[in-house]
């Protein structure tokens, strides 16, 4: 028991007030219920669901209304199911491996639920690897030792076994207490016997397997007469009945574990003191701003300030216990003063450095219910970087720093260099204890009803994640601002300070310096440590406050929650996992690029005449345009000639020198980027690696990688099949790969709606042979390969907008007959034309194209005085709404990922994100189920917010390395 909890059982034993009366709220059941006793209702101004946030709402409304008067509770706390994988799944690895999804629909609304508890002035609590029930029980337990009582409001079977000794349930729809009459008139026991009750009977729900053929009526007759469940297992012999006796002495064990799966837990650890969860009225402007944030202006109405009067003749009508504490909120509400007119105050931030003071701040950030924060390391990556510290922020100028490993530089010695041999007379810095500080963050930073808003949260999701710490819920501005405004700017925190709050950081360079004298931040002082840090957490909050309310009066938070705010949580748990590698394949490869690139050199001075320096652009130039005396050459600026690779390609065809070279700059790039560069990357405790994803990079929504870029290698030269075949699996795994099919082709038929694609992808045929037939009237079972090419070049060529120069390069033919090949590639597919003129006039019209889920994607060329910047512009509009949905389509896919595979009672874990491709780790026994279930979630994926008119088609194959499994 924790000092909270041990000080909870006290005061409720010796406190002069009502005795201690706990209601719970199965906030889960609460939430289902909602959904489905009410239409699908979406908020009008941007078409969010909010159906089940609605009728949640008016539940806990009335709740709030019927618990009023002198029996009613001193506490009252919402618990909900953590989504993690529990306790239960390493007993029983199919354990609800059969329940569906929540519909997509709903998804985005646990969230918005939660802030509809905080905002009626009611605690949330979850808990990482456990159900809410074994929440519910264990506080239930925790409050009849204190010779309290505790009620739960559910009508929920499974929490029935918990009845007793001061332990009642209420069914709030049916208006009735459920005590120990209740569970004997419907199961035929008491709620003592309601485990081995169950046990027996199983759950198809929660595929608990039970004793096949048993029902509740048999169950109820064998504990009767039998007593209880062990003393009928070892008396099962006796039974009269032959297929019954049967089933119980073959199936002991089986029972054995559904016992274990339905029983209930009184110990697990509390996140919270019970005293936290004392009964409040809710902050009226709290509330107020989250109704008129939702749109629940009836409710609203109804509502008014908050203070719910008592309902005559409820059945529990307790006495309010009020406490001087405020609603956690997460809707931002407008200040006195605007946050973007309020100056930067550096010296009012706090360098917490006891723990009186750190209780404090926390306290403090709980009852504001919303904390910016941010964390500082010694290191880029977040899968190796050491923390420094911690910063949290309030509100404006309220903002704190939590030192955590900060040293003095070291001394130096003769030379500036570090001999070791100078004393160190310093001073120790004051700070607090790393892992008592730690658990303390870690109640605030998993805390449900406390908002943590991020700036890029996906790293400090990360690094906290190494501690053992899993921050949740989170927001992240730099996710809004891309999801308001991609395309028009950057999103880094620096550049929104500038443009919404006209503020400019410090520059880590101010307080860590440049260069060779760059230091450590946790050689930083605690002084400027503290204003850097606590500035950046200040920062954050403030744009969220400015940049949060746009997207639902823009229409974009259904964007924001389905497609980016459960990215950061994917792809920080993805980073961390890391894919491993064979330094020993990477290492031979390196050196046979290296062989081949001297054979390439000498074979280059060769056919030069002389010996120059491959790598100088300059020194090609002038042999290729002046000794050579190679047609097409064309000068810089800076009068160098251009020796691109464009330029080599075009000169390969008459010259082999071009080729060489060519050939030479692929491998160099093969070797410095990636065999190189991984055997480096790679973890030496591990030999894994650990990309890190840039979410607001691309301004399609598409995902970029980096330090080390994994999305640029080769697929199908050779020498970029090697590489990737020295990404392996672990001992006894597989690594899946799963490519969506020709994704942007089908979103192409779906958007412009042509009917002869749309015909080939549904019947199965091949969509490239499809349209060499319909272009040059060609049977498809007499296409030849050379006919098929083309048409492939001109399919995937419309997507990025080719024109007939581009086309007569790519299929070495010229100008006029690739000018042919387009006419009547669009006399052919007339829904072509018809989508391209159609997206050019709306991004000329706004200045942006949109997907088919609502992306923005602003395109400024399009505004351009430049006429070849405006072409550039108008290809790019043509292009972004296809390949901005597919990048859509599988952001759907990996934030759906974790669920589906848990649920499914899997290992697998998702590694990589490559374009159009999922890459996965799988135990081998469980290779074929996780396939099953990634080809579901990802063919899936768009539904329901989007019926694609064509199929999504998704080739999945395991394999021990990349290369085969793609």
């Amino acid at each position: 028991m924790t000092d909270a909890e041990a000080q909870t059982t006290e005061r409720a034993l010796t406190q002069d007030g009502p005795p201690l009366r706990l209601w719970m709220i199965d906030a889960s059941a609460y939430i289902f219920r909602a959904y489905h006793a009410l239409p699908p209702l979406t908020r009008k101004s941007d078409g969010l669901p909010v159906g089940a946030v609605q009728g949640y709402c008016n539940m806990l409304w009335k709740l709030l209304r019927d618990m009023k008067g002198e029996d009613g509770p001193t506490h009252l706390v919402a618990i909900f199911d953590h989504s993690e994988k529990t306790f239960r799944n390493t007993l029983y690895d199919q354990y609800k491996a059969h329940r569906p999804p929540p519909p997509e629909d709903l998804v985005p609304q646990f969230a918005l639920v939660r802030e509809a508890t905080a905002a009626f002035g009611v605690h949330c609590v979850e808990l990482p690897g456990y159900e809410a029930d074994d929440l519910i029980a264990t506080y239930a337990c925790k409050a009849r030792d204190a010779g309290g009582e505790a009620v739960i409001v559910s009508s929920d079977k499974d929490l029935m076994q918990l009845i007793g000794g001061g332990v009642v349930m209420w069914d709030p729809m049916k208006d009735r207490v459920l005590a120990e009459d209740a569970v004997m008139e419907k199961f035929g026991v008491t709620p003592d016997k309601m485990v081995d009750l169950q046990a027996l009977i199983g759950d198809s729900v929660d595929n608990v397997p039970g004793a096949p053929g048993i029902g509740p009526k048999t169950a109820a007759q064998l504990l009767d007469e039998y007593g209880d469940l062990d003393t009928l297992l070892a008396r099962a012999g006796e039974i009269k009945q032959p297929k019954r006796r049967q089933t119980l002495i073959d199936f002991a064990d089986q029972i054995r574990l559904s016992r274990e799966l339905v029983r209930l837990t009184c110990d697990a650890p509390a996140p919270e003191a019970i005293d936290d969860f004392a009964v409040r009225d809710p902050d009226p402007a709290t509330l107020s701003a989250f109704l008129e944030l939702m749109e629940f202006r009836s409710l609203a109405r109804r509502v008014g300030d908050g203070k719910a009067p008592a309902k005559e003749g409820s059945a529990f009508a307790p006495k309010v216990m009020s406490a001087p504490v405020l609603t956690p909120r997460y809707a931002p509400t407008a200040p006195a003063v605007p946050v973007e007119a309020q100056p930067f105050d550096h010296e009012a931030y706090a360098c917490i450095q006891t723990l009186e003071a750190l209780d404090a701040f926390l306290a403090r950030a709980t009852e504001a219910g919303v904390v910016g924060f941010d964390t500082e390391t010694d290191a880029l990556s977040a899968t190796h970087a050491g923390l420094c510290g911690v910063s949290l922020a309030i509100g404006p100028n309220d903002a704190c720093y939590i030192p955590l490993t900060h040293e003095h530089p070291p001394l130096a010695g003769a030379g500036g260099l570090d001999f070791g041999d100078t004393p160190d007379t310093r001073e120790p810095l004051t700070q607090l204890d790393k892992p008592t500080t730690l658990a303390r963050l870690k109640t605030l930073l998993e805390n449900p009803a406390v908002l943590k808003v991020t700036q890029n949260g996906k790293y400090d999701l990360a690094v906290m994640a190494r501690r053992g710490i899993r921050v949740s819920p989170i927001e992240d501005t730099m996710l809004i601002s891309y999801v308001l405004e991609g395309g028009l700017h950057g999103h880094g925190m620096d550049e929104l300070s500038r443009l919404h709050l006209g503020h400019d950081p410090i520059p880590f360079k101010q307080v860590a310096g440049t260069g060779k004298a760059q230091k450590s931040f946790k050689h930083v002082e605690l002084k400027p440590a503290t204003a850097y840090a606590a500035e950046d957490a200040d920062v954050t909050l403030r744009l969220w406050q400015i940049l949060k309310p746009r997207l639902a009066e823009e229409g974009l938070l259904n964007v924001y929650e389905t497609l980016e705010r459960g990215m950061p949580a994917v792809l920080a748990d993805m980073e961390l996992a890391g894919i491993r590698v064979d330094p020993n394949r990477l290492q031979s490869l390196s050196t046979e690029f290296g062989m081949r690139m001297a054979e390439l050199e000498a074979q280059a001075h060769q056919i030069a005449g002389r010996p120059f320096n491959i790598g100088s652009p300059r020194q090609i130039g002038d042999i290729l345009f002046g000794e050579l005396d190679l047609p097409g050459g064309k000068k810089t600026a800076s009068g160098q000639w251009e020796t691109g690779a464009a330029t080599l390609e075009t000169l390969a065809p008459t010259h082999a020198l071009p080729r060489v070279l060519l050939d030479w700059r692929q491998l160099s790039k093969l070797k410095g980027t990636y065999t190189d560069a991984l055997i480096q990357a790679a973890d030496p405790a591990t030999d894994r690696v650990h990309t890190s994803y840039q979410l607001a990079a691309a301004t399609t929504g598409r995902l970029a990688s980096s330090d080390p870029n994994l999305q640029n290698i080769p697929i199908r030269t050779e020498t970029g099949r090697q590489i990737r075949q020295a990404f392996i699996a672990a001992p006894g795994h597989v690594l899946i790969s799963a490519d969506y099919s020709q994704i942007e082709l089908r979103l192409l038929a779906h958007i412009g709606d042509i009917p002869e694609l749309k015909r080939a992808f549904k019947a199965g045929i091949d969509i490239h042979t499809a349209t060499a037939s319909e272009m040059f009237g060609v049977p498809v079972d007499q296409m030849d390969p050379e006919t098929r090419r083309r048409a492939k070049a001109i399919n995937f060529g419309i997507v990025y907008g080719i024109s007939a120069f581009g086309l007569a390069n790519q299929l070495s033919i010229d100008q006029g007959e690739a000018g042919a090949y387009i006419k009547i590639y669009f006399e052919r597919f007339p829904g072509i034309r018809a989508y391209m003129d159609a997206t050019r006039a709306e991004v000329r019209a706004n200045g942006f194209v949109s997907t088919v889920f609502g992306r923005k994607i602003h395109i400024p060329a399009i505004h351009s005085k430049s006429g070849a910047e405006r072409q550039f512009g108008e290809r790019a509009a043509i292009n972004a709404p296809i390949q901005g949905a597919a990048a859509d389509i599988i952001r759907r896919a990996m934030i759906r990922m974790p669920g589906a595979l848990t649920d499914a009672g899997l290992s697998t874990r998702m590694l990589l994100q490559v374009h159009d491709e999922l890459v996965f780790e799988a135990p081998e026994a469980e290779a074929d189920r996780a396939i099953a279930v990634i080809k579901r979630t990802m063919e899936s994926a768009a539904e329901p917010a989007v019926a694609l008119t064509v199929p999504l088609v998704v080739e999945a194959r395991a394999a021990a390395n990349w290369d085969e499994a793609h």
